[in-house]
């Protein structure tokens, strides 16, 4: 029994949830006595997958897989799994874990919990793991019953470990001919933003406080200054003021970066769930009734086309003075 992890890459490398969960892999892996196996969909510098870990690389090799459709990507997962003897498959719990992992799980008749947020805890045969829910506001225990397993985890739930470590790098062929797919891709656009959202350590949110995209030049401009990346609410991405992989919360991107500022959002529940993991909150709005401000960890009650450029020009004179 193997353990295997399925990884992404961003701009043509890793990507950081991808590290954390060949991490979370490895030390699964470590405590039944097995090793991990990471598999992976495009070619890139891949040695960072053997320091996190991974004893094993494979690489996925079918043309097919390079519009990313589910289908395709849910019988690749399969097959890797397959050769590997794999029992436990784990996912990043984002578009494409949500996505694949369900899909994979129904295939492998497999029991499923996604948006893992700790360690498991294995004992006597109980295979325990934990995870958020109503929105945060509690943790519960889901224990695993079934012989094969498929877990997604919660980005940024884990720290990343990096050790002098090397794995086996290899192609793995993908037969795809009798998985027929209604999805038709048009074509794939890459996002080109500087910093994703999954990989930040500090984001700048807005809302529809921001009254239309041609105002957005201020919220990119203290994220260039504080060397953030962006993100927005759903009514934004919704009205396309702003594009759809910006949007955070319970239906969107689910961030937990060490720092979030919410600029012209309410804190509807919805937004608060994919957030609230976040390790400190800045909330600035105009109504001192807002939500959020019952879950920052500070608040400034103004208008944001006053507050937002005083803030831009104290930061840029801080880091003058550094």
């Amino acid at each position: 029994m193997s353990v295997l992890v399925y990884t992404e890459l961003s701009k043509g490398k890793i990507k950081k949830s991808s590290l954390e969960a060949v991490n979370y892999g490895s030390r699964l892996a470590a405590q039944l006595n097995t090793t991990a196996t990471a598999v992976i969909n495009g070619d890139a510098d891949v040695a960072d997958l053997g320091k996190a870990g991974a004893k094993k690389v494979l690489r996925l090799k079918n043309d097919k897989l390079k519009t990313n459709d589910p289908l395709y990507l849910t019988a690749a997962v399969e097959q890797a799994a397959a050769a590997e003897g794999a029992d436990i498959i784990i996912f990043v719990h984002d578009f494409t874990g949500k996505a694949v992992a369900s899909r994979l799980a129904a295939r492998l008749k497999a029991g499923m919990v996604a948006g893992v947020v700790d360690n498991p805890t294995i004992s006597g045969g109980s295979f325990a793991v934990k995870k958020n829910v109503f929105s945060g506001k509690a943790t519960a225990v889901y224990n695993i019953n079934s012989a094969k397993k498929v877990i997604s985890i919660l980005a940024s739930s884990f720290p990343i470990e990096l050790k002098d470590n090397t794995a086996e790098v290899a192609d793995f062929a993908v037969n795809l001919d009798n998985v027929n797919s209604p999805i038709k891709v048009k074509e794939v656009k890459q996002d080109t933003s500087e910093l994703s959202l999954g990989d930040a350590d500090i984001v700048v949110s807005a809302g529809r406080g921001l009254k239309g995209p041609e105002n957005w030049g201020m919220i990119e401009e203290l994220a260039k200054t504080l060397g953030a990346a962006t993100a927005c609410s759903r009514p934004v991405a919704d009205m396309h003021w702003r594009p759809h992989h910006e949007h955070v919360g319970q239906t969107g991107v689910a961030i937990r970066p060490n720092l979030y500022f919410a600029i012209g959002i309410s804190g509807a529940i919805q937004h608060l769930a994919g957030v609230n993991g976040s390790k400190t909150i800045v909330a600035i709005n105009s109504d001192k009734e807002a939500p959020f401000f019952k879950s920052a960890d500070y608040g400034i009650v103004g208008d944001a086309f006053e507050v937002v450029p005083k803030l831009i020009q104290a930061l840029k004179t801080f880091k003058a003075q550094q």
